[in-house]
């Protein structure tokens, strides 16, 4: 092998139990997705960081949450996509069938600014999210405009912190070349494949 090429992932994930002062938060995050993602197994080397991760995912997944938790996973999604996230577009996508995204909304995400499925309240939300995925942050004023006619100023403030953690979650992923578990990547290969998405360096 070339020894300048690192196989994926650039960092192994490590078992769970590997730091048993993070059980509480392996716990929590295993409740709430189903299984502990490898991005916080790689993380766990430093388990300051994945408490205040943790922390700051359970915020952002609140059910106490002023912005539907469904429109928050899509959020999740088009801006990992702009951003070009193979690992967190899948899991995205899997954490909005999850939460009861009708397949036919899925398939139409690329399509939100005609599409009758979302509201004008939803798609000035994913105008922003598309936005603020690329870099440079393409946000413009007018876009800010309009997500203000729809949304109060606690739940833009709501919007924008699910943008921000996907900003640190697809640099995080895609540094680390994470490998994908098995529910988000047969999820990608399913129903993601035919809008261009693989899974790339992120198949184990």
């Amino acid at each position: 092998m070339d020894q300048r090429t690192l196989p994926a992932p650039r960092l192994a994930p490590l078992p769970p139990e590997t730091t048993p002062d993070l059980k509480a938060q392996f716990d929590a995050t295993h409740k709430r997705m189903g299984f502990v993602p490898n991005s916080m197994l790689i993380m766990q080397r430093d388990p300051n960081l994945t408490r205040a991760f943790a922390q700051m995912s359970a915020a952002i997944w609140t059910p106490d949450s002023k912005v539907d938790l469904k429109l928050k996973r899509l959020i999740s999604h088009v801006a990992s996509r702009s951003a070009g996230c193979r690992y967190c577009m899948a899991h995205t996508a899997e954490g909005a069938a999850k939460l009861g995204v009708e397949q036919d909304k899925l398939d139409q995400i690329w399509s939100y600014q005609t599409s009758p499925l979302f509201t004008p309240a939803e798609r000035a939300a994913l105008d922003v999210a598309v936005a603020a995925g690329c870099v440079p942050n393409a946000v413009s004023d007018e876009m800010f405009l309009e997500l203000r006619k729809h949304w109060s100023d606690e739940q833009v403030v709501e919007i924008v912190a699910v943008i921000a953690m996907f900003g640190f979650l697809n640099r995080w992923n895609d540094t680390f070349a994470t490998p994908l578990e098995d529910a988000p990547l047969h999820f990608g290969e399913t129903h993601l494949a035919a809008q261009g998405w693989d899974a790339g360096k992120h198949r184990r």
